[in-house]
């Protein structure tokens, strides 16, 4: 019996030490935080931005209606492809037309009487100098019949004449001074009724100019009864048929849209980059393009316009616009013109695109979830942090600084700070604080948050969490 119970009391005496022990064990590995690890090391890294927009021409034209009236034909439909000039559909002409003709007539009436004033004054331009001929003959005779006269004379004053044959000679001068006078005044009313015609002549080719005027703005309004294609391009949006009856724009209220074509020989997609990377983005940085509709197919592309207005993201507006502050996020359009867009691309089909801002070879790089912050209060040693820190002491140590953790001697978290460059798919390129074979802590993410500088740390690499360049 006795035997027992020493039996007994030393299998209680065992557990008793052992329960010791592990409660030792235990105490000693109280604030220890198991963590997983990887070396720093050297790799290329591409820093891309990715956003998401639509399929859009660079060019397109939406073609209005320019005259009320019904439309008639339609000799397009949406997806066929135009050529500049080419007829696209027609409104109803009949009023333009008839109205075209009236004054087609009318200019033919105004061209008939501008001629007949031209012949009327071609008529008394001829009839003029007939007149002037006619005159300038009297006008010799005249000069004839007084060198008779005064011979008559001279000799009728020495009685060498009879008074008949002076008076005879006297009158035939007197009478050629009459025809003078005649013809002269003949010329003069011929060149009156001249000016008339050529007033009449002058006011009916004003006429003929209005009435071409008018013929001309008839011609144009029968013009815009044909809708006809600006620019080569691709009928991308047709809203309309036959039998509606389309309006032009007025001031304020836009016309009825007949169709839209776009020039497809430029493809762009248009994005909408976050205003936290737009910083990045310049002109002629590449890109790769995914359409949603055409899968595992990548385009190329690059840059080609780089918006300067922030867009509200809840609303699609110009920031600029909007009447009250607003902290919402923003975005910036950018457009991304196609390299070689595939003949099945239509506008308006959901693109994603991946622009490359900039790309280093052989570069420190870590794991972008390595990457923390602390402040530099955080830092200080627990023992060297005062028991109850004031206000003054918290703000002056306030200040937050970037870096990793590094394993250091005894198995101790180190903080270090570090300065980075660009930024990768899943790693972040370090300039400096880091050297290649750097052993720091990757994860997890809640250790990495919450770890002190100088706390134990326990390796274990047996169950990681994604990660590039791990040792």
């Amino acid at each position: 019996m006795k035997k027992n119970w020493k039996v007994l009391i030393g299998i209680v005496g065992v557990l008793v030490i052992a329960a010791a022990v592990l409660a030792s064990v235990k105490y000693s590995q109280s604030g220890i935080v198991t963590v997983q690890t990887g070396k720093v090391m050297r790799e290329d890294l591409v820093s891309q931005v990715t956003a998401s927009g639509e399929i859009k021409p660079r060019n397109y034209v939406n073609i209005s209606a320019e005259y009320q009236g019904q439309l008639t034909s339609i000799l397009v439909k949406e997806g066929d492809r135009v050529k500049k000039g080419q007829l696209l559909a027609r409104i109803d002409e009949a009023q333009s037309r008839a109205d075209l003709a009236a004054q087609q007539a009318a200019v033919s009436s105004a061209e008939a009487d501008s001629a007949a004033s031209e012949a009327g004054y071609k008529a008394g331009e001829d009839n003029i100098t007939a007149l002037k001929a006619t005159l300038n003959r009297t006008k010799a005779d005249l000069g004839r019949y007084e060198a008779d006269f005064k011979r008559g004379q001279q000799l009728f004053k020495d009685g060498l004449i009879p008074r008949s044959d002076f008076e005879q000679r006297e009158a035939a001068f007197e009478g050629q001074k009459a025809a003078v006078a005649e013809a002269n005044s003949r010329v003069i009313q011929a060149q009156a009724q001249l000016a008339q015609y050529k007033a009449q002549m002058a006011s009916s080719e004003k006429k003929v100019a209005q009435a071409a005027a008018n013929f001309n703005r008839f011609n144009d309004i029968v013009k815009k009864h044909n809708a006809v294609a600006p620019i080569d391009g691709l009928v991308t949006y047709l809203p309309v048929r036959v039998g509606e009856t389309v309006v032009p724009g007025v001031q304020n209220s836009a016309g009825s849209t007949i169709m839209t074509i776009a020039d497809m020989s430029i493809v762009t997609a248009e994005v909408k980059v976050d205003e936290t990377d737009i910083v990045n983005v310049k002109l002629d940085q590449p890109a790769e393009i995914t359409v949603d509709a055409i899968p595992n197919r990548v385009f190329t592309g690059h840059v080609i316009e780089i918006g300067n207005t922030a867009i509200l993201r809840s609303t699609g507006l110009a920031a600029s616009t909007s009447t009250t502050s607003s902290q919402e996020a923003k975005d910036f359009k950018v457009v991304v013109g196609m390299d070689n867009p595939p003949d099945s691309i239509r506008p308006g089909l959901s693109a994603t695109t991946k622009i490359t801002t900039a790309t280093r070879k052989n570069v420190v790089a870590i794991p972008l979830q390595a990457l923390t912050t602390r402040t530099s209060g955080d830092l200080i040693p627990e023992k060297e942090k005062p028991v109850n820190p004031d206000a003054a002491w918290l703000k002056a140590h306030q200040e937050e600084q970037t870096g990793v953790f590094v394993v250091g001697k005894n198995r101790k978290a180190e903080f270090r700070k570090a300065q980075t460059g660009i930024t990768g798919a899943t790693d972040i390129e370090i300039t400096g604080g880091l050297e290649p074979g750097d052993e720091i802590v990757t994860g997890p993410y809640q250790a990495i948050r919450t770890v002190k500088n100088g706390a134990t740390i326990k390796v274990d690499n047996n169950k990681k969490p994604a990660q590039a360049k791990a040792s």
